[in-house]
């Protein structure tokens, strides 16, 4: 391995890995550079076999001989040609004056990020090309464990897509990478560049748009499941979800199709964006 030993923390090859800690910085620095953090061995090991590229890793001496194999494969093999990747390796204090916190997860990898497909695009080639049947739309959820969360239910209840809207949180922050196991590589997703402005650009494609909310003209969630929109061979459901507190806005609710609610009881009016997510999954699944 092409390993780099790191004395000081304000090595000018680290500037991918300082400031982690800081939220609104990260956000806008990460994609505008072209890059994101995943963090463990397993996220970084998912993120390369989802066809992601690292720019270098960055771990302890105590994890380099169970990082090998993962590495060995970022960089093609020995003797593929595949071009070096540094590997930089320094003691724990230097680490955490680095980063801003200790790495106790193995290693962390500073990925060049893929781009983002085109809806219609994404939304096609999904199934294997048969298309997406089942879509989630994120909108304006802010907190990265409910994105990372809610891609994990999306992967493990087979949502074919997920599309976020501008203002949502970015899928891979570091901390919404990590709380999705790396099921954030493994799921479709793409950006929508308007919202609700793209309701009809779904309705175009065949979809019918449920918004999960609380409203006078809701159905249960049940019901909806249970119906054509649902369960027709060739139905096609994008499910919308909203942000933390406020929920879902109210243009989103009147260009929606159908709204839908989880009937609830013990005197609570609903669920964590995340837990609902799961819910909703589940309950749709086809």
């Amino acid at each position: 391995m092409p390993v780099v030993r790191i004395t000081d923390p304000e090595d000018d090859r680290l500037t991918d890995y300082t400031n982690l800690t800081d939220v609104a910085l990260r956000s806008k620095h990460e994609p505008a550079k072209g890059l994101y953090i995943a963090e463990s061995s397993n996220v970084i090991r998912r993120a390369i076999e989802a066809g992601h590229r690292p720019r270098s890793f960055l771990m302890a001496e105590k994890w380099l001989d169970s990082m090998r194999p993962v590495v060995a494969a970022a960089c093609g093999g020995a003797d593929d040609g595949g071009a070096e990747v540094p590997v930089f390796v320094a003691e724990e204090p230097v680490l955490r004056a680095i980063t801003g916190f200790h790495l106790h997860r193995g290693a962390l990898a500073a990925m060049h990020r893929p781009p983002l497909a085109g809806v219609r695009e994404l939304l096609a080639s999904a199934r294997g090309g048969a298309g997406a049947r089942r879509v989630a739309i994120l909108e304006d959820i802010v907190d990265h464990t409910n994105v990372g969360a809610m891609f994990r239910s999306a992967a493990g209840l087979g949502v074919d897509a997920v599309l976020v809207t501008p203002r949502c949180a970015d899928p891979l922050y570091r901390r919404s990478v990590r709380v999705s196991m790396g099921t954030v590589f493994q799921v479709p997703w793409t950006r929508l560049t308007t919202w609700p402005g793209s309701v009809e650009k779904l309705h175009d494609a065949g979809y019918t748009v449920a918004a999960l909310a609380l409203s006078d003209d809701s159905v249960s969630l049940d019901e909806f499941a249970a119906s054509d929109a649902v369960q027709a061979e060739h139905s096609r459901v994008a499910l919308v979800l909203g942000t933390e507190g406020d929920g879902l806005a109210r243009s989103t609710v009147e260009a929606a199709d159908v709204v839908v609610r989880i009937p609830m009881a013990g005197a609570v009016d609903s669920l964590n964006v995340a837990a609902a997510s799961a819910v909703a999954f589940w309950a749709t699944r086809v």
